[in-house]
């Protein structure tokens, strides 16, 4: 199985990742203030920079949540910072 990210609500909904590196972005990610819920989650910047920092490192597929379609790292990162 390889690594995959799903997003929405513009924040990190899920995830399978294998390498140290993917894993060490999602520790930083969520050392910030979370909830259980994607739609009440608001992520603060260092938490949107660890999540570009995941994307731009991931070997894997990114997953638009609400559509199920494959995401560019760079629709991806837009999602992120933009919604």
């Amino acid at each position: 199985m390889s690594e995959h990210i799903d997003l929405k609500w513009g924040t990190l909904k899920g995830w399978h990742l294998e390498t140290d590196a993917s894993k060490e972005a999602v520790r930083r990610y969520l050392a910030g203030p979370t909830s259980l819920s994607a739609m009440a989650q608001h992520d603060t910047q260092d938490q949107k920079q660890a999540l570009c920092d995941l994307i731009d490192i991931l070997d894997g597929t990114i997953v638009n949540n609400w559509t199920g379609e494959e995401m560019t790292k760079e629709e991806a990162k837009k999602y992120v910072l933009e919604y």
